[in-house]
C-alpha cells in the first residue's frame, strides 16, 4: 500500500515570534523519503495569526530505492554543512 489517508493536525504561525508551518500526520510513523499531502490546509496566513486545525493528509510511502537514496543524499547533504581544513600555524 503505496498511499495511505490520514488525519494530520496543521499549525500555521506568522508573528514576530515565529514563522512556522507543521503538518503532522496522525497515527503513522513517518520514513526517509516518504511524501505528504495535505488537504484542505489554508494557502496563506497574515502576519499576526497564528492557525491550527484538522485536515487529511495522503501519506506516499518511499519505495525501498528512494528510501535508500534520501539516506544517502542526506548524508551528503549533512557533509556539506560542515568544512575542516587544516593550515600551518605560524610560531613567532
Amino acid at each position: 500500500m503505496r498511499r495511505i489517508d490520514v488525519p494530520c493536525l496543521v499549525d500555521i504561525e506568522q508573528t514576530a515570534a515565529s514563522l512556522h508551518a507543521h503538518a503532522i500526520p496522525e497515527g503513522i510513523e513517518l520514513r526517509p523519503g516518504d511524501r505528504v499531502l495535505v488537504h484542505g490546509a489554508p494557502s496563506h496566513v497574515a502576519f499576526g495569526e497564528r492557525v491550527q486545525l484538522q485536515c487529511r493528509a495522503t501519506v506516499i510511502r518511499a519505495t525501498a530505492l528512494e528510501r535508500w537514496w534520501t539516506q544517502l543524499t542526506s548524508l551528503l547533504e549533512f557533509t556539506a554543512l560542515y568544512e575542516v581544513g587544516f593550515e600551518r600555524r605560524e610560531t613567532p
